[in-house]
Formats: C-alpha cells, structure tokens, sequence
C-alpha cells in the first residue's frame, strides 16, 4: 500500500465476513468433535467436546476402593486435566487459521 493511501474498505469488509465465516466453521467442527482421555492405564477415561464441554467420565469398577477414595480423586483429575489439554490443542489447531494467528477469548 502506498503511503498515505487509505485500505480499501469494502476489501478489509470482505476479509472480516471470510474471517467470520472461517470462525463459525471452525467453532462447528469443535463442536462436533469429541475427544477422550484415560489415567490409570484406562481405569478412568473422560469425554469432552472440542468447545470444552465434558460428555461423560467413566470409571472401572476395580478402581473404586471406599478405603482409597484419594487415588479415584487423582486419577479422575488426571482424565480431566488431559481431555482439557487435547480440547485446547484442538481449539488452536482449528481456529489458529480461522482467526489468522490472532486469540479469541473463549477459544
């Protein structure tokens, strides 16, 4: 661009609708995906979206233990801290393109 030249407005209003169009396809396809993680070598395992929100946390039988309710504790937060870690790695990879590197809350 030269100097002095203003951007051209209805260019810079047809990146901002692609932009947006990119962000709700993104946001469709996480929505739609569902990611799983397991602790305990499988004894616990955690379903969660792409948006963040968790579907379901099952839990074997043999590893519920009334006299040992701290390790249940720790292994159900351990599936729960590595579905959120793949959910935000799933977010970025998605909407990283969509938002052309730039952060969205939420996201």
């Amino acid at each position: 661009m030269r100097p002095g030249a203003q951007p051209n407005m209805q260019q810079l209003m047809k990146q901002a609708q692609k932009m947006q169009e990119q962000v709700a396809r993104a946001q469709a396809e996480l929505a739609e995906a569902e990611l799983s993680a397991t602790a305990g070598n499988g004894l616990v395992t955690v379903v969660i979206t792409g948006l963040g929100e968790f579907k379901s946390v099952k839990i074997d039988p043999k590893v519920v233990d009334a006299d040992d309710v701290e390790t249940l504790e720790d292994l159900v937060l351990a599936a729960i801290h590595s579905a959120a870690e793949k959910q935000r790695e799933l977010a970025e990879t998605k909407m990283g393109p969509a938002t052309g590197g730039l952060s969205l809350p939420g996201f």
